[in-house]
């Protein structure tokens, strides 16, 4: 059964919010979203900009933002693989970067201390020149906007919002699902959003709008079930599905390993199909904004029904 107030919120969700943020770090001014790369004339590397970029908008939507440092490296360029695999493990006179996991947080008023966590990677790929636009800039924006859409909306659940880099070693992932174990946090679902609307070329000629929902162990099933049923029950449109994986992977598999069963990502294909996947011209042009709201929507309604307890 449809809930008017889930309804009522993921029309709010904006094409031209989530375009403009698309091209905004993607394109211009920010060509990239990388420690190793600073624009001529900056004093600051893109991926600090881009932090900035996002501290700047959430906290003009009310939030307060938080950052957490991990010390990371950039990827190696290994030409001798295949194109969209040349990343390999840092040389030794690879420099070490701060790189920062960025949190925004909304208190829930009923169970303040239940937690729905809604994460992406913002950084682009470290070894390449990549715009990186469907990976991640795409689940990027698609977190900005649902943060964007709750901002006054009155949470009987905690809603977190991270931001974390996965296109540099190590994933910084790791280090905020390790403190959340740590602190005992009480995470009651994860979505993670990665590279959303991303799909193969077929797909693309046949206007598919899709979106896939990966689980890993049987407590994450119910949460890809549940993307199924929004986009049912709130007539979205996509081409959804679901899909186990044998073993952890992407940012989810960070919290998954940490012990919170409850995580899924949601991505426009498995196994990833977008024919430029980790290439420079994975550019914003190319994004299917249409599925990206689409996913944004989606994602933004199964987190509404976990909050209100319509599971």
């Amino acid at each position: 059964m449809s809930n008017s107030l889930i309804s009522d919120l993921i029309k709010l969700v904006d094409a031209n919010q989530l375009r403009q943020n698309l091209f905004s770090l993607s394109k211009s001014p920010l060509p990239y979203r990388k420690l190793n790369h600073t624009v001529p004339g900056n004093i600051k590397n893109t991926l600090y900009q881009t932090d900035d970029f996002i501290q700047k908008k959430l906290e003009s939507w009310g939030y307060g933002v938080q950052k957490e440092g991990v010390k990371v490296r950039a990827f190696s360029c290994d030409i001798s693989k295949p194109k969209a695999h040349q990343y390999s493990s840092p040389t030794e006179e690879s420099p070490w970067f701060t790189a920062y996991n960025l949190y925004a947080k909304k208190t829930g008023l009923v169970y303040p201390e239940e937690i729905i966590l809604f994460l992406s990677h913002k950084d682009s790929q470290s070894w390449v020149d990549s715009p990186g636009a469907y990976d991640n800039c795409s689940g990027t924006v698609s977190t900005m906007e649902i943060a964007r859409v709750l901002k006054d909306y009155p949470a009987q659940r905690s809603f977190w919002f991270l931001f974390c880099n996965e296109e540099h070693t190590p994933w910084t992932s790791v280090s905020a699902a390790e403190n959340a174990k740590s602190r005992n946090d009480n995470l009651v679902a994860i979505f993670n959003l990665d590279s959303m609307g991303g799909k193969s070329q077929a797909e693309i000629n046949a206007g598919l709008k899709t979106n896939v929902t990966l689980f890993t162990k049987p407590q994450g099933e119910q949460f890809a079930d549940l993307m199924g049923e929004v986009n049912r029950v709130y007539s979205i449109g996509l081409n959804q599905r679901k899909q186990k994986r044998e073993t952890p992977g992407d940012d989810d598999g960070s919290f998954i390993k940490s012990g919170f069963p409850i995580a899924i990502m949601n991505v426009g294909s498995f196994p990833y199909a977008d024919p430029n996947y980790h290439l420079e011209t994975d550019i914003p042009e190319l994004v299917d904004i249409q599925n990206l709201w689409m996913s944004t929507q989606a994602s933004l309604a199964a987190g509404l029904s976990v909050d209100l307890g319509e599971m």
